[in-house]
């Protein structure tokens, strides 16, 4: 073969190989060179292997990036896992999720009947504070005084002993139902030979009077929030005081209150309660001069309400308890405030004024014919010798007695304890006064 032929053989063979080889992409270059990881190191020498690691650095370059957000997603993925294995050991994983309905528990808002209030405080017994209030009707002259003087020393008890105590108790206010009651057990012991000496008859009338004032008594019962207490009584028995006496005990024990004056026909009482609410240190409700004392009380119950006030104490005007128009106010108030709150009034408490003995009894019994009371506040109990009307009012109405007034500071109301009373007004007959 002629070497000009042998020369254009090999271009051609040149050519052929360039369009063979040299037309494919970079691409696969690197592909064909993975699959030579085996071959020689030396070959790595040539410029498609230069190529080759440019490529593989840009792709060692981008892995980083793009797992750099697989850790911050990685974690959770790996808390994943645990979670994954429902197969064996998840059923004790999910039953850690069933302490959930430990949120059930959240119904624990009915601990909202919190402010049910929580018991007031109950104070020791005063009994010497009791009986200094009773001093008059421990006296000589008083309802102690001259029981003493029938029983003491006297050797032999008979029916004319008995005779002389039925006068005495008469006269003392105790009234004639709770006189009989009181004489009736007196008699019974004396038939069965059970009265031997003057202290067992003065034991017996102790343990009868006991249970005759056994209806109840002490304070205001908390049952609401706020508790709604309407003061109702006579024109001169006291109400007005009564209830800035009662704020005064209820804020000192750390109630909320709030006073309420609906009597709106006198003036002088809304200024007297606004007197004894600065100096308590609460707040009053008022209207307008002669406004309707139900909307009065109304609003007052919805202002309470509102404050999350423990106790609302309502005022009323005085009243004559035969005159049946006013009756029928009082009735009105006591609607509205039960249309602003269920179950309102919470207490209705009737004040009477000890002095007036008897007739006391006598409105005592109107005043309860006419609307449902609660409880008695007794004031001016330290001003009469006559201290047996309080067991006239339990035995003939079976009203407790919530307060009583020994003297005119805010601590001389007392709330009322049969014990503390009958220990008072009936005590050891060597204890005078």
């Amino acid at each position: 073969m002629s070497t000009p032929l042998i020369i254009v053989l090999v271009i051609a063979v040149v050519v052929v190989l360039y369009f063979v080889f040299g037309s494919k992409k970079p691409a696969e270059l690197p592909a064909k060179e993975e699959e030579r990881d085996d071959a020689p190191k030396a070959k790595k020498k040539d410029g498609p292997t230069l190529q080759e690691k440019l490529e593989q650095r840009r792709e060692e370059l981008a892995k980083p990036k793009a797992e750099e957000g697989k850790p911050a997603s990685e974690p959770p993925a790996a808390k994943e896992e645990p979670a994954r294995a429902p197969a064996g050991d998840e059923p004790a994983a999910e039953e850690p999720a069933k302490p959930e309905p430990a949120k059930e528990a959240e119904p624990a808002p009915v601990v909202e009947a919190k402010p049910t209030l929580v018991a007031r405080p109950t104070k020791p017994a005063d009994v010497e504070g009791m009986r200094k209030g009773l001093a008059k009707s421990r006296g000589a002259d008083g309802f102690f005084g001259r029981l003493a003087a029938l029983v003491t020393g006297k050797k032999e008890i008979d029916a004319a002993l008995l005779g002389e105590i039925e006068e005495v108790l008469l006269s003392s206010d105790v009234g004639v139902k709770a006189t009989e009651t009181l004489t009736a057990r007196v008699r019974d012991a004396l038939s069965k030979n059970e009265l031997s000496d003057a202290g067992r008859v003065w034991e017996t009338l102790r343990v009868e009077a006991r249970r005759i004032l056994s209806v109840g008594g002490g304070g205001i019962v908390l049952s609401g929030k706020p508790t709604v207490v309407m003061m109702v009584g006579v024109n001169g028995a006291g109400k007005t005081t009564t209830i800035g006496k009662i704020a005064t005990k209820l804020h000192g024990e750390g109630t909320t209150v709030m006073l309420a004056a609906g009597d709106t026909f006198r003036a002088a009482a809304v200024a007297q309660l606004e007197v004894w609410g600065k100096r308590v240190g609460v707040d009053v409700v008022k209207g307008k001069d002669g406004a309707d004392p139900a909307a009065v009380a109304f609003d007052a119950v919805t202002k309470a309400k509102a404050a999350g006030v423990d106790v609302l104490l309502v005022d009323t005007a005085g009243r004559l308890h035969t005159k049946s128009n006013l009756m029928d106010e009082l009735k009105k108030i006591g609607k509205s405030v039960g249309k602003a709150i269920d179950a309102a009034p919470h207490e209705t408490l009737l004040v009477l004024d000890a002095t007036n003995g008897q007739n006391a009894l006598a409105q005592a019994k109107q005043f309860k014919e006419a609307m449902s009371l609660t409880g008695i506040v007794l004031t001016k109990l330290d001003g009469t010798a006559k201290g047996g009307i309080i067991l006239a009012i339990a035995d003939e109405l079976g009203v407790p007695v919530r307060y009583v007034g020994l003297g005119e500071r805010a601590d001389d109301l007392h709330e009322f304890s049969a014990d503390e009373y009958v220990e008072a007004l009936l005590g050891d007959l060597g204890k005078e006064g």
